[in-house]
């Protein structure tokens, strides 16, 4: 397999491994498993509480803020690490550490409208 179609053929074959490794692996499982249903088996359950009332809850909009502001950091985790790595090269070092310091600028500045709004107040 060499040459441009080969790598097409390489990336072709591995998913047809992988989706036979996945299908056989769900067979073994509904084969080799023992299958003895009871009605509290067959029960939906969720986190721990019996389902009781309708589907419908609302939830408030605050979670949704906490994790917003969650992917905000996880994405910051992620720009700092290559930051580190590049800012040790040679001929990187100062403009480098003038991005980083513009970038967690703009951290500060969105963590400081956040708390004015009062969003990082948990209760």
């Amino acid at each position: 397999m060499h040459g441009y179609f080969g790598a097409y053929g390489l990336v072709a074959l591995l998913l047809v491994v992988g989706a036979v490794f996945v299908t056989v692996a769900l067979t073994a499982n509904r084969v080799l498993r023992p299958a003895r249903p009871t009605p509290q088996k067959l029960l939906t359950y969720e986190c721990g509480v019996d389902p009781v009332g309708g589907g419908w809850a609302q939830s408030y909009v605050r979670y949704y803020v906490f994790t917003f502001l969650y992917v905000v950091f996880a994405v910051d985790a992620v720009f700092l690490f290559p930051w580190a790595t590049v800012f040790a090269a040679p001929g990187f070092g100062l403009a480098t550490l003038v991005e980083m310091f513009v970038f967690l600028g703009f951290l500060a500045v969105g963590i400081l409208y956040a708390w004015r709004k009062g969003v990082l107040a948990w209760a």
